[in-house]
């Protein structure tokens, strides 16, 4: 089994960017729950994170026939971005949609998300550890 990680814009900030909703952690903290998530599965896996929406588009589109399944924090493109869902619809990769915040319990803008429309759970609000339930998730479903 192999799973793609996608990460959307400003993740690489982790840790500086707004410390109250998105903890003090660094991205490369959250890279290495990811890792030790995967290997405790005995998961294949890839972590991306790209700042650009056409770059997410083109990873997704390249995931196709070579990976099993997709975990995606698109970050601000979760409430924008048409083409990352028509990417995600296209493949047809079974996909968990994860956040670190509760997006429901955000600005008002934040509370729709395009990519929930392709994707077969949404996981939300419960920080870093939200990525080891995403991928637990993602592992469970494809096992059946």
């Amino acid at each position: 089994m192999k799973i793609l990680i996608i990460n959307g814009p400003n993740l690489n900030l982790l840790g500086l960017r707004e410390p109250e909703i998105y903890g003090s952690r660094n991205y490369s903290a959250l890279c290495s729950l990811i890792e030790k998530s995967c290997e405790e599965l005995g998961v294949e896996y890839e972590i991306y994170q790209s700042n650009h929406e056409g770059a997410i588009v083109d990873k997704i589109q390249n995931a196709y026939s070579t990976f099993d399944g997709i975990v995606i924090n698109p970050a601000a493109y979760t409430h924008t971005s048409i083409a990352i869902l028509d990417a995600l619809k296209a493949v047809s990769i079974p996909t968990v949609e994860v956040h670190i915040s509760d997006i429901n319990s955000r600005d008002e803008f934040r509370k729709f998300s395009y990519v929930s429309l392709a994707a077969i759970k949404t996981v939300m609000g419960l920080g870093f550890d939200g990525y080891r339930v995403a991928i637990n998730e993602l592992y469970n479903y494809l096992s059946k």
